[in-house]
């Protein structure tokens, strides 16, 4: 786009504030601002600003219906079905069909840490990173089904070369870099309420992340999903970077998507308690959906079915399975996923210079918004303790402290299950590389006795 399109375009959508700012640069930083411009989708935001102003406030309630669930195997028969999916799914794996996408387009600076969260350290033992534990787990698997296992990483704006860097840095760790790519998540402008674009500073916008939603834009824009489709790929593995446990590219979980031909499946946990705020997996207007708690209708989230237990207890955990060509569909005739808006604080540039605060209204995709799109879903519930333990907070429950917990309290209980003794306070870590799973552990110390008295990393050496 030109630079008097660009111009245009602005005063179309009544921007003369950036205009007359952008005059006011010198040669340089004009350059510089110019080519921020000409990167942005103006008319993308200022249709969803227009659409969620004539919008009512209120908020979407909706009635949730119960939603097929393959639950826990409890009987011999659900047994032997999760076996076959676990055999489809490793079928697929060594096939070279399945690809890992990681979401790591956040900063920590919540959690008090200066980076992409991805670098945050969480193993109880080596402090790894959670980009350490995901790449080692895409390394194993690779190496136990002898397959090639693409690890896709989406980043954003903010972090996109320090996640490059410390990959590098950290040589790719283990993973050959030819699978590993990075990605960059969209980016839309910030509007004010009244819909004005905002400076963050001489020569850029004030932009958001486009929502987790975006990365099946990106994929597309970036040439990437036409690349895994043309290489014989068909499922995409999805987590986001602050889930620990995620049990990466799970074969059970994939066998289960290929079984019922799904387009899009999801992993659930049952809610901890009525108080837990996670979005529910349910049926909506005859349809399977993820609905936000914000979005129930009052006493229905908290409501319990005739035997005392939480109705609506299918909570989402953020890890799906994709095939490749919905994606593609979802992109055949521009973007198919709603944006949703989110009004929060924001910092303005004003024109002497100063910073105000102020309300800002960002546009935002979620990816679970494609579940209804899809001509067929697959929702498989999980076993908390064992694949969910994300890092949202500082402090407190959903912290790196609780992670840490949860990896040491996993990993402890696949070694009392092998039959190992093990003093109550030692820190316990096993690398994915020694075992990805309680199974793989139980045959690598069959008839050997392990006695642990101190904290320990547990790595292959353990067992040559």
């Amino acid at each position: 786009m030109t630079k008097e399109e660009i111009f245009q375009l602005l005063r179309n959508f009544d921007q003369t504030h950036i205009l007359d700012h952008y005059h006011r640069l010198d040669s340089e930083k004009k350059d510089e601002f110019l080519k921020e411009l000409q990167g942005l989708d103006f008319p993308c935001v200022f249709e969803l600003y227009d659409k969620f102003s004539k919008r009512e406030n209120s908020a979407h309630l909706y009635d949730i219906g119960p939603p097929p669930i393959i639950t826990i195997p409890r009987t011999p028969e659900e047994r032997i079905r999760q076996e076959e999916a676990r055999n489809q799914g490793e079928s697929l794996i060594r096939g070279n069909q399945v690809a890992v996408l990681i979401v790591a387009g956040g900063q920590a600076s919540r959690l008090g840490f200066a980076g992409p969260k991805g670098k945050l350290l969480v193993s109880p033992v080596r402090k790894k990173s959670l980009f350490q534990i995901f790449a080692e787990s895409v390394k194993a698997l690779g190496i136990r089904y002898e397959a090639s296992i693409p690890l896709l990483i989406m980043t954003s704006a903010d972090n996109q070369r320090e996640t490059r860097e410390f990959f590098e840095s950290n040589n790719f760790f283990g993973l050959d870099q030819d699978i590993v790519y990075f990605f960059d998540q969209g980016m839309l402008p910030t509007l004010t309420p009244n819909g004005q674009l905002i400076l963050r500073d001489d020569t850029h916008l004030l932009l958001n992340p486009d929502g987790h939603g975006g990365c099946l834009k990106a994929l597309h824009e970036s040439g990437l999903l036409q690349r895994l489709i043309g290489k014989g790929f068909s499922e995409l593995f999805y987590c986001q970077v602050d889930n620990p446990l995620a049990k990466i590219a799970d074969p059970v979980f994939i066998g289960y998507h290929r079984r019922e031909d799904s387009e899009f499946s999801t992993k659930v946990v049952r809610r901890r308690d009525l108080e837990e705020k996670v979005g529910i997996y349910g049926i909506v207007n005859d349809k399977p959906a993820i609905v936000e708690y914000s979005d129930f209708r009052p006493g229905d989230y908290r409501a319990l079915d005739e035997a005392g237990n939480i109705r609506h207890w299918a909570g989402n955990i953020a890890v799906h399975v994709i095939s490749l060509p919905f994606i593609q569909r979802l992109n055949l005739h521009g973007f198919a996923l709603p944006y949703h808006r989110a009004i929060r604080d924001v910092e303005i540039l004003e024109p002497e210079g100063k910073i105000k605060k102020m309300i800002g209204w960002k546009f935002e995709a979620f990816v679970f918004d494609a579940i209804p799109l899809a001509r067929k879903t697959c929702c498989v519930e999980v076993i908390r303790e064992e694949e969910f333990s994300p890092v949202k907070n500082q402090k407190g429950s959903d912290s790196p402290d609780t992670a840490r917990a949860a990896i040491n309290d996993l990993h402890r209980s696949w070694l009392k299950e092998a039959g190992a003794e093990l003093a109550p306070d030692a820190q316990i870590e096993i690398s994915p590389l020694c075992a990805l799973d309680k199974e793989e552990l139980i045959r690598k110390l069959k008839g050997k006795k392990l006695v642990i008295k101190e904290d320990t990393y547990i790595d292959p050496l353990h067992f040559t």
